[in-house]
C-alpha cells in the first residue's frame, strides 16, 4: 500500500500549504509559525514519495535525512541541502525556543514549500499514472 501511504501524506501536507498561506502575510504571526508550516509541508511531502518507492523512513523532522534517502535512491529534489538544513530548526528548536534568528525569511519557506509540494505531487502522481496503465 505505498501509494495509498503517499496519498495520504500528500493530503495531510496540503493542511499545511493552507495553513501556510493564510500565515504567511499576517503581520502578527512570527516568522516561527510560518516556517513550521513550511517545514512540516516539506517533511510530508518528502516522506510521501519515500512511500510510493516503499523506502523506509524514521519518525524524524530531520530534512537533510530524509533528503539523503531519496537522492540514494536516484530522485533529484528541487531544493538544496542547504535550503533544507535552513528549515530544520523551524520542527521544534524555534518552536520552544525565544530566540529571534531569521535563517529565512517568509517568503523563501513559502517558495520552498511551493517547489517540494509541486514535485511530490508529480512524483505520487506519475507514479499512480504508470500503475494505472494496461
Amino acid at each position: 500500500m505505498p501509494l495509498e501511504e503517499a496519498r495520504s501524506l500528500l493530503k495531510v501536507a496540503e493542511r499545511d500549504w493552507e495553513i501556510l498561506l493564510v500565515l504567511k502575510d499576517a503581520p502578527r504571526v512570527h516568522l516561527s509559525g510560518v516556517a513550521f508550516h513550511a517545514q512540516q509541508l516539506i517533511e510530508k511531502s518528502l516522506k510521501a514519495v519515500l512511500a510510493q518507492a516503499d523506502l523506509p523512513f524514521d519518525r524524524t523532522h530531520d530534512l537533510i535525512r530524509l533528503a539523503t534517502t531519496l537522492t540514494a535512491a536516484g530522485h533529484q529534489l528541487p531544493l538544496s541541502l542547504d535550503e533544507l538544513a535552513r528549515l530544520n530548526p523551524y520542527a521544534a528548536v524555534f518552536r520552544y525556543d525565544d530566540t529571534d534568528i531569521e535563517i529565512l525569511t517568509r517568503d523563501e519557506a513559502v517558495s520552498c514549500a511551493r517547489r517540494i509540494r509541486a514535485w511530490a505531487t508529480q512524483v505520487v502522481t506519475n507514479q499512480e499514472e504508470k500503475r494505472d496503465q494496461p
